[in-house]
């Protein structure tokens, strides 16, 4: 679905690959509705979107809230009238800590976000996508989604279920106008670990080479081009290319390598 003149949400959209993806669409002359639930962060968007900030709204909201999320499709279809595609961007990642070390409650609060959120969106919106002549769902996955990060798995649990979830909606999905891509990110420069309520990790990941990050505006750039071509899955950088290969050809090799990667990070 070509996004010029379509109406896009996108949650997470105060800071990070929300913000990009905002202002990427906007460029691409879509209009978009941005959910955050930092006002600030939003109005930082909004001053960016620069002569294309009558084309934005903004919400503030909390996305594991269900009828807050009735209310983002209520606004947007008072504002617009109608919307053409929802990006699902929103997500937090947990403390690297081993499961055992991990409280319920921020097991709670890592799938409430990523899983629910994401699921919630997605059951507000669909409804009124199929009545579309076209529409899109992009959800954010992860290269954790489909491979074991130690320190990270509650992490990697949300969003494998949010890779399924998105496969068995593309399913379904088959034979209507609504189209459906799962995006797996890799290494992003985006402040993730601070909107999860997280210090930055002092330690190296490891003694080896350091991974390359791609910025937040070459993965927007590369989730939307996707986006556009209606593709089933989307790859966003190098290191997510190469696991993804190399998991599917031996996957306890490829968990011993990320493993060895991250072993700095992991304090528990």
């Amino acid at each position: 679905m070509k996004v010029q003149n379509k109406i896009i949400v996108v949650t997470g959209a105060g800071s990070g690959m929300g913000r990009e993806l905002t202002l990427l669409l906007l460029s691409k002359q879509a209009k978009v509705i941005g959910i955050d639930i930092k006002e600030t962060g939003l109005k930082e968007t909004a001053a960016l979107a620069g002569n294309r900030k009558d084309s934005l709204a903004t919400l503030v909201a909390d996305i594991t809230d269900r009828q807050a999320v009735e209310k983002i499709f209520s606004s947007a279809i008072v504002q617009f009238g109608h919307v053409d595609g929802i990006i699902n961007n929103a997500g937090i990642i947990q403390p690297f800590v081993k499961l055992n070390a991990l409280a319920y409650e921020t097991i709670e609060r890592v799938m409430n976000i990523n899983f629910y959120g994401t699921l919630y969106m997605i059951k507000t919106f669909l409804p009124h996508l199929l009545s579309r002549p076209e529409a899109h769902i992009v959800n954010i996955s992860s290269m954790g989604g489909f491979l074991p990060v130690p320190g990270q798995t509650v992490y990697g649990a949300s969003k494998a279920a949010v890779k399924l979830l998105t496969e068995g909606l593309n399913s379904e999905l088959s034979e209507t106008n609504v189209k459906v891509t799962v995006v797996f990110p890799g290494a992003v420069n985006t402040n993730i670990t601070t909107n999860s309520g997280l210090a930055m990790p002092t330690e190296p990941v490891s003694q080896s080479k350091p991974m390359k990050i791609l910025s937040a505006s070459k993965a927007a750039q590369i989730i939307v081009y996707g986006m556009e071509r209606d593709r089933y899955r989307v790859l966003v950088g190098n290191d997510a290319k190469f696991m993804d290969y190399f998991y599917q050809f031996n996957p306890k090799a490829a968990a011993k390598l990320i493993t060895k990667k991250m072993k700095g990070l992991l304090s528990v």
